[in-house]
């Protein structure tokens, strides 16, 4: 008998589906969840139960699920040419059409574009790119690459190792050996008492400037940041600190990369959160919202300083060795050409903006005084509460315990799909930009009941 027809569509999932950030053996033994169908802010499981989604799937889905328009333009570019690679010099009127307008788009003047698949990928190729770049001016040593802990850049072998989160080294024999990491501004357990703003900031540039010191600055070669570090807990850092980051960086001839992969096309209520934050940065990687996630895509753009060296290098070292299969494909093109149509035609960044304002009000309403919430964070579309054993002092609850994944299931047995962050007991909010205020309302006190509920399991309420 066929595998087709032997099987359940469930036991299928756990006999053969490796799901990725997944409890594997819980899995074999539990399966998962299916979600059938998506309209605007709302999924569908194969029951036909409603979740709203509080997370737009991984940060990503923009435009909402299910928009026409999107569906309508990708099935005419299938029709049209649905595939050709970009090697040796071939291209296709999508992907040379969205490279000029993401360099109209960027927030500081830019060069190229250079497409991937994902942000994973993305940050690889900018590593390389950072590398050949000092290979071609003659600074072969300077190859050892810097981000932050809790920053979050990705799961191949390399960006996986930048990510400064200990799931994803642990196992993996990672970092690689140029990598490094340095702290993070969150505030709640960084920030020392009495610490102003700029004091923080001022000594978090401190750290990294004794790192690059003690490394060497001859032998470093960029650095790695999200405006807002997502994954790692949503955090926001002051206005301070990338100013006097940027000044370490430029003292040391260390290039920034702004990872935008999260923040990139409006989710903070600007197109992008490099603006939002006075970065200057020399690559900037995008993803997730480039297409809203109707099908992966990935771009690295550069700055002319490293474009003119890079070209000039290709006269040395041949034609440039890096690129995808996947490159450039013209479907993928296509689709973020259309959404990023649907996102100015529709006032979507304004909307992000405004909409956004209301999350974070509700948040702090909801949860600012919660007995297990040591901090409230966010900005723009983007918010999180971290959830600790005791409020004053801060402490951290026992891993043991995983606050944050109960009170995600409860709030999903609820309706409401949030996420439980890997960095610590932080339940993220990160919606659609078309989500209503009364889809807000609902994902708010849906989850703020499911903290009561679980805060009531430890005796805490």
């Amino acid at each position: 008998m066929s595998t087709q027809n032997q099987y359940t569509l469930s036991e299928k999932d756990k006999k053969f589906f490796f799901h990725p950030f997944t409890a594997l053996k819980a899995h074999e033994q539990n399966g998962s969840m299916f979600i059938a169908r998506g309209k605007d802010s709302t999924l569908f499981d194969l029951d036909g139960k409603s979740y709203l989604d509080a997370m737009a799937g991984l940060w990503c889905v923009n435009i909402g699920y299910g928009n026409e328009e999107m569906a309508d333009a990708m099935a005419d570019q299938v029709k049209t040419l649905s595939y050709y690679q970009a090697f040796t010099a071939m291209a296709t009127a999508p992907a040379a059409e969205l490279a000029a307008r993401l360099i109209s788009m960027s927030p500081v003047p830019m060069a190229k574009v250079f497409y991937g698949s994902s942000g994973s990928d993305a940050n690889d190729t900018n590593a390389k790119i950072v590398w050949f770049y000092n290979n071609a001016r003659g600074r072969p040593e300077k190859k050892k690459l810097i981000a932050r802990t809790r920053g979050y850049h990705g799961v191949t072998v390399l960006s996986a190792g930048l990510t400064g989160l200990k799931n994803l080294h642990e196992g993996f024999d990672l970092p690689l050996a140029m990598v490094r990491h340095t702290r993070p501004p969150h505030r709640l357990w960084e920030k020392e008492e009495g610490m102003t703003d700029a004091d923080f900031s001022e000594a978090l540039a401190d750290d990294l400037e004794k790192l690059i010191l003690d490394e060497g600055p001859d032998t470093v070669a960029a650095f790695f940041a999200e405006p807002i570090q997502a994954a790692g807990g949503v955090l926001v850092p002051p206005d301070e600190y990338f100013p006097a980051i940027q000044k370490v960086l430029k003292k040391y001839d260390v290039l920034l990369i702004a990872d935008e992969v999260v923040t990139g096309f409006g989710r903070l209520g600007e197109t992008f959160g490099t603006g939002v934050f006075s970065m200057k940065p020399d690559i900037i990687t995008v993803a997730k919202g480039i297409t809203s996630a109707y099908v992966p895509l990935s771009a690295s753009i550069i700055s002319q300083k490293i474009w003119n060296v890079v070209m000039e290098g290709s006269e040395k070292y041949g034609a440039f060795g890096h690129g995808y299969t996947y490159s450039s494909h013209p479907l993928a093109a296509r689709a973020a050409l259309t959404n990023l149509d649907i996102i100015e035609r529709d006032g979507l960044v304004n909307q992000a903006g405004t909409r956004g304002e209301y999350l974070q009000k509700r948040l702090r309403e909801e949860f600012s005084e919660h007995p297990l919430v040591g901090e409230v964070r966010g900005t723009g579309l983007i918010g999180a509460v971290e959830f600790v054993a005791s409020r004053s002092p801060a402490v951290a609850f026992d891993a043991g315990e995983k606050v944050g994944a109960r009170i995600t299931r409860r709030s999903m047995e609820l309706g409401v799909i949030t996420r439980a962050l890997p960095a610590a007991d932080t339940i993220a909010f990160s919606p659609p930009f078309i989500v209503t205020e009364e889809e807000i309302e609902t994902m708010v006190t849906t989850t703020r009941r499911a903290a009561d509920e679980v805060a009531a399991e430890l005796g805490r309420m």
